[in-house]
């Protein structure tokens, strides 16, 4: 009877989702959707966020599986330009990835640009990624970088302010685990 309910249960629309995502760096949780889905906290966003991170203009953003930009505590995400974040990266507390600057020349207008993010990264906590920053696969920001060039090799950890190279990563040492249930925000894939 047990088995049976919970089969029941996990296939439920909502519940299966949160289900099919627990243990995963972008877990979809009852207290976080309806904060966004009821409460209207970046309600704009398709994936699942913390009720005290920033999302602006979500819909210049395009999240990868297993990703989930602004789901740490205090995160800016400033989509005024483009934001492309690849697979199964992670996205510490009070991180700030920002696509846009104001004009040097009329502070009311914004110079609009595009960050990349690639596959199976991790961005440290309070790191700054700029507008026209692309970071490679495997690609580690070390906590408090300020990254304002980009790294389209991959494979490294960098770090400082501005950020440089800290140390390369052996490519055939780097692992590419996948979830069970592949997400894409609140959607399977």
């Amino acid at each position: 009877m047990k088995c049976f309910l919970k089969q029941i249960l996990i296939n439920t629309p909502i519940v299966k989702h949160w289900y099919r995502t627990r243990g995963t760096a972008a877990p979809i949780r009852f207290k976080f959707w309806f904060y966004q889905k009821v409460l209207g906290f970046n309600r704009s966003a398709y994936w699942p966020t913390h009720p005290s991170s920033v999302i602006l203009g979500a819909s210049n953003v395009k999240i990868g599986v297993g990703t989930a930009p602004g789901l740490s505590i205090g995160c800016y995400i400033q989509g005024i330009g483009k934001i492309e974040i690849g697979d199964y990266t992670i996205i510490a507390s009070n991180v700030g990835i920002i696509s846009a600057n104001h004009s040097p020349y009329d502070y009311t207008k914004h110079e609009k640009g595009v960050v990349r993010i690639g596959r199976y990264c991790w961005i440290g906590m309070n790191a700054i990624i700029l507008p026209n920053v692309i970071l490679g696969d495997h690609t580690i920001v070390a906590a408090g970088a300020v990254v304002t060039k980009s790294y389209e090799a991959g494979y490294c950890i960098i770090g400082g302010n501005p950020a440089k190279i800290l140390k390369l990563l052996d490519k055939n040492e780097c692992v590419e685990k996948k979830n069970k249930w592949e997400y894409i925000g609140y959607k399977a894939v």
